[in-house]
């Protein structure tokens, strides 16, 4: 199907969520009509992994120059959301699943009614959201389809930069600096987005755990999943992501992430993509609108 005509949109919405934290939402369309996807970013991440400024790069522009009306979500502290994270951040991942994803949600539906929404996310927001729909059935049934890009939710796979980049900087290290600065500063390392003292403990013991139990208030996401039905859902790894989203990792998280219509591809020259593509590059790389992007748009047409 060829992109849809007329000029894309690009708005910032801030949503309070307590006396101190607004979260940001982008919003960007050519057809404000067109049906809603809510998009999330990673660990040590923010939106702009899918979208750029000038908006000619992205999974979402191309999701809108498609006919998508498309949201994309910076968590609490990170990206657009105000104030950032600092060591007076006391949220992690339960508010991020309960609260943060919870009012993106809701703002779409103030905006759109209960027109069907679509979820695309990069690496950890696939988990995080996936475990608000878990929890959630409101949201669960307003939601008709999913794809998740490199998202894992145990790192199994052992090599080299799974102990460097997980064991000592991620942990480790991230351990260290939390106690020091009283959250994990990311852009410090140079790795992304600075991350709260929550989420990253949150995360830590996440990617260890056979079980998928939230580390505050001890709801089972994991039995959950064994319940409920959830959308049909794509799962992409890159073949060239050696711990990120290793793909036997994400191959791993669609097999414990429930009882629903389910597909997996592993992007590779091998499979006939253009590129081996890593954990960034999927997402980024300005060959994939005429790659793998075309598949996402396949899957939210098909569901």
């Amino acid at each position: 199907m060829e992109p849809v005509k007329g000029e894309l949109k690009m708005e910032s919405l801030m949503i309070p969520i307590d006396s101190v934290d607004s979260i940001h939402l982008k919003h960007i369309c050519i057809d404000k009509d067109g049906p809603p996807v809510f998009m999330l970013h990673g660990a040590v991440e923010n939106g702009k992994i899918c979208y750029s400024d000038s908006g000619r790069a992205g999974l979402g522009p191309y999701l809108a120059r498609h006919g998508y009306d498309v949201y994309v979500g910076d968590l609490r502290g990170r990206g657009g959301s105000t104030p950032h994270v600092n060591a007076n951040s006391k949220y992690g991942q339960t508010e991020a699943i309960t609260e943060d994803i919870p009012a993106f949600i809701e703002k779409i539906i103030s905006l759109r009614g209960n027109t069907p929404q679509r979820c695309v996310c990069h690496s950890w927001g696939g988990v995080l959201t996936h475990s608000t729909l878990l929890r959630f059935p409101k949201y669960r049934n307003i939601v008709k389809s999913i794809v998740y890009l490199g998202a894992k939710r145990r790192i199994c796979v052992l090599n080299m930069d799974r102990l460097f980049q997980i064991n000592h900087v991620y942990c480790r290290l991230g351990r260290e600096l939390v106690k020091k600065h009283g959250y994990f500063p990311s852009t410090m390392l140079g790795l992304g987005d600075d991350e709260s003292a929550g989420m990253r403990h949150g995360t830590e013991v996440w990617i260890w755990s056979k079980k998928w139990v939230d580390t505050t208030d001890g709801f089972d996401y994991g039995e959950a999943a064994k319940k409920v039905h959830l959308p049909p859902t794509l799962y992409i790894a890159a073949i060239d992501d050696p711990c990120l989203g290793h793909y036997k990792d994400v191959w791993n998280f669609m097999m414990e992430s429930g009882n629903h219509v389910k597909d997996f591809m592993v992007l590779s020259k091998k499979n006939g993509n253009l590129h081996d593509y890593n954990h960034v590059s999927m997402m980024t790389h300005r060959d994939a609108p005429n790659d793998h992007f075309p598949k996402v748009l396949e899957w939210l047409r098909r569901y």
